[in-house]
């Protein structure tokens, strides 16, 4: 969080009446994120000159001698990295080129893949079909719809940050229960300017999971996608995370993957 970030946190905890102490407690436990939204989710005033950043579903464009995943496991996103906002991850993404995610999002997936595809490589849109013993098989495509990248801010919902000894101390006051809610709304609220996001596509940031937070130890989230913002009918989270150093290296062979319902 940048030095600008702070102040808007300070100033709005000033507005709400919570401590300087308490700003300090909420900014050590938050990290910042980009949601992946459609255009009618993005707040008015940021819909002007808004590019593309993303899609969900769709076929995969690959280089050649690259094909599916051996599983088949459907393509559910592609991040257009070059359209992302530039310095607000606190995790290291390539600067350019398209980064694809197979998974399956409608049972634990038995394998899935992150592939990054290089910015100027040839490449040609995949066909939804194979052959296995002799019979013509087809992998589900899912409707593409289109994504725009919205700066946000999430916070730790592993170790709640309001057990810090300042936030603690404010709680046990007359109204401070009241007046946290206020501040913690409003401070997520104003880091995507308008209302924050449903269910839906996050890049970066703490998980916002169903159950166990998987983005623990040394592992990060590098993405996170709700069933239903693949396909209104599938109730699930899926969650991607790793190592900060092995998501900078672009070892995504390396990430661990996991599904809540």
């Amino acid at each position: 969080m940048t030095a600008t970030d702070e102040r808007f946190v300070h100033d709005i905890a000033d507005a709400c009446g919570v401590p300087g102490g308490v700003a300090r407690e909420l900014i050590a436990r938050s990290r910042p994120c980009l949601y992946l939204v459609p255009y009618e989710e993005l707040p008015p005033d940021r819909r002007e000159n808004a590019r593309p950043a993303g899609r969900t579903g769709g076929l995969p464009a690959l280089p050649d001698g690259v094909g599916w995943p051996d599983g088949r496991e459907p393509l559910v996103l592609t991040v257009d990295c070059a359209a992302l906002p530039r310095d607000v991850l606190d995790i290291e993404l390539p600067a350019d080129g398209h980064l694809l995610f197979f998974t399956d999002i409608e049972y634990p997936p038995e394998s899935s893949m992150v592939l990054h595809v290089p910015a100027g490589a040839p490449t040609t849109e995949r066909a939804p079909t194979y052959t296995y013993d002799g019979e013509d098989m087809r992998i589900r495509v899912y409707e593409p719809r289109t994504l725009y990248a919205l700066p946000g801010l999430t916070l730790d919902s592993e170790s709640n940050w309001t057990t810090g000894p300042e936030t603690r101390a404010f709680l046990e006051g007359d109204g401070g229960e009241e007046a946290l809610d206020r501040f913690e709304e409003a401070v997520l609220a104003a880091a995507v300017g308008g209302e924050r996001p449903g269910v839906g596509v996050q890049l970066g940031g703490f998980s916002d999971p169903w159950d166990m937070a998987p983005d623990d130890g040394d592992d990060v989230l590098l993405a996170q996608m709700a069933g239903q913002a693949v396909d209104h009918g599938v109730f699930t989270m899926n969650l991607i995370v790793g190592t900060r150093e092995d998501i900078a290296a672009g070892r995504y062979a390396d990430l661990r993957y996991e599904q809540q319902c």
